[in-house]
């Protein structure tokens, strides 16, 4: 089986105790068997634990915490994120008081937010980015803001709002642009009000070449942005129901032929399924979308 590697971090990569090589964000293959029950082992650099695992049946079913399993038309990919960190020790960042509700942001193997009000005590696991924020009170909610992140944080101790961006409050709205990292820079201007989205417009930073037409397209349909520029008049009146017609998909990979693109479907617990679609390009316009 052809087996690619990915990780959020860079690692050294053992199987059976042997060096590898090297697995970053660029994908790097191995071909392995699942009936040689190979003990694999993503060694990152400094202050994180490594991620091990056997590489047999139950693991392309049923992966580990911090490994998740992308299956391709030509294999299987896993990718490693969320990494521990190999100092357990218990790490106070903050603590800060809000009448009778206390907040502490501490580190221990992972960023944990520690919520204690009338209603219990309640612990959240927060992303790395929020490791330097500050805190402060919105409308009965709590909001945590770094630089790049922010999370709006309730009573129990749920994140009702957990983004990428910069957070401003006006008045008693919250508003950021939050980035989908997409070949168009799309972001997304969203305002809540009391934990709820009350708008959203989507907005692009660049236009798309005819060579980056379908992924442009099928990025679109999933940050719900307009599709209709890239249609043909004959598709374009169905641009409002193409995200129903391709399905509950997550996120959009490239291939190495620019017509066809991979759709991320959710299949279990970190295991996801890659479908493809190709499309026709005519005038300059999509003019046929088709599944493989």
């Amino acid at each position: 089986m052809r087996v690619y590697f990915l990780a959020e971090k860079p690692c050294a990569l053992f199987v059976n105790g042997a060096h590898l090589g090297l697995v970053d964000l660029f994908e790097r293959s191995a071909e392995l068997r699942t009936e040689d029950g190979l003990f694999l082992e993503l060694v990152p650099s400094g202050e994180f634990l490594p991620v091990r695992f056997r590489f047999d049946e139950e693991f392309l079913l049923q992966p580990p915490p911090h490994v998740s399993l992308y299956y391709l038309s030509d294999g299987v990919a896993v990718y490693a994120d969320s990494f521990l960190r190999a100092d357990q020790s218990l790490r106070v960042l903050w603590q800060q008081r809000f009448g009778n509700a206390l907040l502490t942001l501490c580190l221990q193997g992972k960023l944990q937010l520690s919520v204690e009000t009338e209603l219990g005590f309640h612990l959240l696991d927060l992303p790395d980015c929020l490791e330097k924020s500050a805190v402060r009170e919105l409308n009965g909610l709590f909001l945590i803001e770094s630089e790049s992140a922010f999370a709006l944080v309730d009573r129990n101790g749920k994140a009702v709002v957990l983004s990428e961006g910069k957070a401003a409050v006006r008045g008693d709205a919250l508003e950021a642009d939050v980035p989908f990292h997409d070949s168009l820079g799309h972001t997304a201007r969203c305002v809540w009000e009391n934990g709820s989205l009350v708008s959203c417009t989507v907005r692009a930073a660049r236009e798309p070449t005819e060579a980056t037409y379908a992924l442009a397209l099928f990025e679109s349909a999933l940050v719900g942005a307009d599709c209709a520029p890239y249609l043909s008049p004959a598709l374009r009146e169905k641009a409002p129901v193409l995200r129903e017609y391709l399905g509950d998909f997550r996120s959009v990979v490239i291939t190495a032929e620019r017509d066809r693109v991979g759709l991320v479907f959710p299949r279990a617990e970190r295991v996801y399924d890659v479908r493809y679609f190709r499309v026709s390009v005519s005038d300059g316009k999509i003019s046929n979308i088709l599944p493989e």
